[in-house]
């Protein structure tokens, strides 16, 4: 199967080339990445949504992240990305119906599959209040193991380091013979995190009060 392709840019954030995707995390090249963070409003106030990723994903598997999120393919921009949302939680979006929260540069390494990655992106980032219980999303076995949700006040005191931990509920991706996935009760702490920066976490998650 071929590899997806990645197109890749300079530090005036031009394009300079295509790399496949292996390559582009072998060498740290800057590359483009959709963000979506969903929340919703419920009795106890507004929850924010996390993924949890794939074992086998090649960068940062099994640990907790945006809600829904992807690389921009080869010729892709955000209009053709915010098909992950779909992809990836089964919830049909258009970006018309996202708020624009700005750009945020990102850089990480790590080791994922034996190999050790960089990764390098310029990430465009929105908010969507959705109004859904977690019952409602279709999530894809491939990408997302979970998708959990907490206080959204409890997730900024938490990379605040206020708190250690947040209580949150979540579903699984894979259940077998159920038609409407079980809900259950977890703890999260700040070691689970994709190690985004802090400062962009509390950024998001302050504008997502906004929405």
């Amino acid at each position: 199967m071929s590899q997806e392709l990645f197109d890749i840019y300079d530090e005036q954030d031009r394009k300079v080339g295509t790399v496949p995707r292996d390559e582009v995390h072998a060498k740290g090249y800057l590359h483009h990445s959709f963000h979506c963070w969903i929340v919703r409003d419920s009795p106890e106030g507004r929850k924010i949504l996390f993924q949890k990723r794939q074992d086998s994903k090649d960068t940062f598997p099994g640990l907790y992240d945006i809600t829904a999120a992807g690389h921009l393919s080869a010729g892709e921009t955000v209009f053709d990305a915010v098909r992950e949302v779909e992809e990836e939680l089964g919830i049909p979006v258009r970006l018309d119906q996202l708020t624009s929260l700005g750009t945020i540069d990102y850089y990480a390494t790590g080791t994922a599959g034996g190999k050790t990655f960089i990764d390098r992106e310029k990430c465009f980032v929105y908010g969507y209040l959705l109004n859904l219980p977690l019952t409602a999303y279709r999530l894809q076995e491939e990408e997302v193991a979970g998708l959990y949700e907490t206080g959204l006040e409890d997730a900024i005191a938490l990379f605040e380091g206020n708190i250690s931990s947040i209580s949150a509920s979540g579903i699984l991706s894979v259940q077998e013979g159920k038609a409407v996935p079980k809900i259950f009760d977890t703890t999260f702490s700040l070691s689970q995190f994709v190690p985004h920066k802090h400062d962009d976490y509390l950024h998001v998650f302050k504008e997502l009060k906004r929405l």
